[in-house]
């Protein structure tokens, strides 16, 4: 009998970890545990005890799910561990207007061997040199803009 108790309180456990620590991981684990311990009150206890714990195994099961899928996305822990603000930056640079930057000189803040970064206009943009190669430092011109580079050439 305290083989099961041992397995309960070890299932309980885990599941009430699942709660804090998402990831699936430990609540499979409380709940392999917790079957053990059916199995193990089955051949132990009998029918009788077995039939017992397998109603206390589900019962539990019931309580930590409706915790986790019901009431936990709406306590003030789940309020704590989530973000509550929207990051606004951007992972990449704003797009060249065409009419903006074609004609316009520029310089190579990379090397580019065909592609780099060039300064236009103090911004910075990705650039792809039509004449293959291209120093760092060196004075280029816009040609045109293709999707989200430009395209330079040397002056």
């Amino acid at each position: 009998m305290s083989v099961v108790i041992l397995l309960f309180v070890t299932g309980i456990i885990l599941l009430a970890l699942e709660l804090i620590v998402p990831g699936l991981v430990l609540g499979i684990a409380g709940g392999l545990a917790m079957l053990a311990g059916v199995g193990v009150a089955f051949s132990e206890c009998g029918p009788q005890g077995g039939w017992l714990a397998l109603v206390g195994a589900g019962v539990v099961l019931t309580v930590v799910i409706y915790a986790e899928l019901v009431w936990l996305p709406k306590s003030r822990l789940a309020k704590f561990f989530s973000m509550g603000t929207t990051l606004t930056g951007k992972s990449q640079p704003a797009l060249a207007m065409p009419a903006e930057v074609i004609g316009v000189e520029a310089v190579a803040e990379t090397t580019l061997a065909p592609s780099g970064y060039v300064q236009v206009a103090g911004r910075r943009y990705e650039a792809f040199c039509r004449d293959g190669f291209a120093a760092e430092g060196s004075r280029l011109r816009v040609k045109s803009v293709d999707n989200f580079r430009l395209i330079v050439t040397a002056v």
